[in-house]
């Protein structure tokens, strides 16, 4: 594997899945794959779990690490062609990535989405041209589209936790004081669909996500009914993918905020978020607080979703 976006780069879900329960036994014991070996990771934006885990992943696995921060301590960057550099940007992206490239063997890009262009936004140009131009494997650690770190532990805490082998998961809209990007419902949806659960995704009219990455799911916009029976409940809030609409918060009904209510219509459902979440918007403090909440096992699970990743890649390398 050289280039990890989505669900399809990981190939068999269901050997990805058991390499990854045997790598959580033995997360150190694969040192000799990464050593004299460096990753670069870059964050366009900010970050806790995906930074700490992918880094934690990295070292694991004997690697060296370097972490760069677009907007502290280096030049302003300028990611369009054409334009006269004649601002405050003082280095453009096209000479700084193959520079990074010279410095590592393995590159994780996260960039999210700006809301300022969907095409651009869903061309995917930052990460796109890392891909083109750094000559290195590179690795989403959150784009404008997509989050497949995220994604690939959710399912393994899925699996870890189900009780039956196609439990019922519901991913429902929760309100949100600002415009979220797509990338984390584009990637559960997606990965889910491919898991082959009995998936649902509910959400208010005018929320619809990308059928790219929704084909094959349940679509419903009655929350309650959506619920009902749920053995897997991720809340996650979004913003308007519709052209007209595109980035915007048109709603803010707090009645599809996650609460005790919620979830008792639920078949003794578990609770999941990719963190952070704003409490007693998204999700009530009793509900994330219960003996279900699985926030906690799928963020511990982002540093084995990253060590599963970072493997295929340099089994690659030394190929």
């Amino acid at each position: 594997m050289r280039y990890f976006k989505n669900v399809s780069d990981i190939g068999d879900i269901k050997a990805a899945v058991k390499e990854a329960l045997e790598v959580k036994k033995n997360r150190f014991d694969y040192k000799a794959l990464g050593r004299d070996k460096t990753l670069l990771m870059i964050f366009f934006n900010s970050s806790l779990r995906t930074r700490l885990s992918t880094q934690k992943a990295a070292m694991n696995l004997g690697m060296n690490v370097i972490v760069l921060d677009v907007n502290q301590g280096m030049w302003k960057l300028e990611t369009e062609r054409g334009v006269i550099m004649d601002g405050d940007k003082t280095e453009h992206l096209l000479e700084a990535i193959p520079v990074m490239g010279c410095y590592c063997d393995v590159i994780g890009v996260r960039s999210f989405a700006k809301f300022e262009n969907k095409k651009d936004d869903y061309e995917e140009k930052i990460l796109n041209q890392f891909i083109q131009y750094s000559g290195r494997p590179v690795f989403a650690m959150e784009t404008a589209t997509v989050h497949p770190l995220q994604a690939f532990a959710d399912l393994l805490t899925i699996e870890e936790h189900k009780r039956h082998e196609r439990p019922k998961v519901v991913m429902t809209w929760a309100p949100h004081p600002k415009s979220l990007p797509q990338a984390v419902p584009n990637s559960f949806a997606q990965w889910m669909v491919a898991a082959g659960y009995d998936f649902t995704i509910v959400q208010p009219h005018g929320y619809e996500l990308s059928e790219k990455f929704t084909k094959g799911a349940k679509i419903e916009y009655d929350q309650d009914k959506a619920l009902a029976g749920a053995e897997f409940v991720y809340a996650k809030n979004w913003a308007v993918y519709a052209d007209a609409d595109y980035g915007k918060n048109i709603c803010g009904d707090r009645s599809w905020t996650v609460t005790t209510k919620k979830m008792a219509l639920t078949d003794n459902g578990f609770f999941m978020h990719c963190l952070p979440v704003r409490r007693n918007m998204i999700v009530s403090d009793d509900v994330i607080e219960s003996k279900n909440s699985l926030v906690i096992p799928e963020a511990a699970n982002r540093e084995i979703s990253a060590q599963v990743v970072l493997m295929r890649i340099l089994s690659e390398l030394e190929d």
